[in-house]
């Protein structure tokens, strides 16, 4: 393992960052501390792109960094709440300060209820899942985008197997904004086209990660254990970044071979 300087990064990284010449790729991860994103997280640092890491937790996320730059990655921790727009806005002027642009985002931050039907569902919530599961990923794409347009960027918005194909199970919010992401990339890939801007919808089936928990009915073990992981996805989302330029994936549906 290399030797770091105070800021987390090498003395190798510390020179490239002081001229100004960083040619790494750089890739900003929402939902960064858990699940699919730290997944791809580690996944797109292992291939050679330094990544962004935002969400709520701090302590999760240095972790996670201390992991990636353990393993000779370069990581930058970026602590976040997606709904907070000013906020977004800084993390994105943050990151091309001290990365020096954004040439990629994994949006994976979502959120979901124990309560989702219309006869049981609380409207508070489902303003809070709508904003995270839907304008958040709005937002961050919205400040990321003068940088996207700079570097012919890739967007892989993490969204759902239920934002592609209905799933009574999945929720009345959950349902609503994760299928209204697939508008989203949709809008995105026709209108920046011109700047080499390319996004992805991809859409996981059941995936065994803490998310589960927030099932009204919480799935065991065995259930789990014919699910994807989250390395599955990582390694779709990754598949997505590294494809070439030429190259615009607008779709993707990934699902375990149990699911119907």
């Amino acid at each position: 393992m290399s030797e770091t300087t105070s800021s987390g990064r090498s003395g190798r990284d510390e020179a490239l960052f002081a001229a100004g010449s960083d040619p790494r790729r750089t890739v900003w991860l929402t939902g960064a501390g858990s699940g699919m994103g730290r997944a791809t997280a580690l996944r797109a640092a292992r291939t050679g792109w330094a990544v962004t890491l935002s969400g709520r937790r701090r302590e999760v996320l240095e972790e996670l960094a201390a992991e990636i730059r353990a393993d000779g990655g370069t990581a930058l921790v970026a602590p976040l709440d997606v709904q907070d727009r000013q906020a977004v806005r800084e993390t994105a002027a943050r990151i091309t300060d001290e990365l020096g642009g954004i040439d990629a985002l994994v949006l994976a931050a979502g959120l979901n209820a124990p309560r989702r039907r219309w006869d049981d569902q609380d409207l508070a919530e489902f303003d809070a899942i709508v904003s995270t599961n839907l304008t958040a990923v709005a937002s961050v794409i919205d400040a990321a985008l003068p940088h996207l347009r700079e570097r012919s960027g890739q967007v892989v918005v993490i969204s759902s197997y239920a934002g592609w194909s209905f799933q009574p199970g999945a929720g009345v919010a959950y349902s609503a904004s994760k299928t209204a992401l697939g508008s989203l990339v949709r809008t995105l890939n026709q209108q920046e086209a011109a700047h080499g801007v390319r996004a992805c919808h991809l859409c996981p089936g059941d995936v065994a990660t803490d998310f589960l928990d927030q099932r009204p009915s919480v799935p065991d073990a065995e259930s789990r254990a014919r699910m994807l992981s989250a390395e599955d996805i990582a390694r779709t989302a990754c598949f997505v970044l590294d494809s070439p330029a030429n190259v615009r994936i607008d779709e993707l549906v990934v699902s375990p071979v149990s699911q119907a």
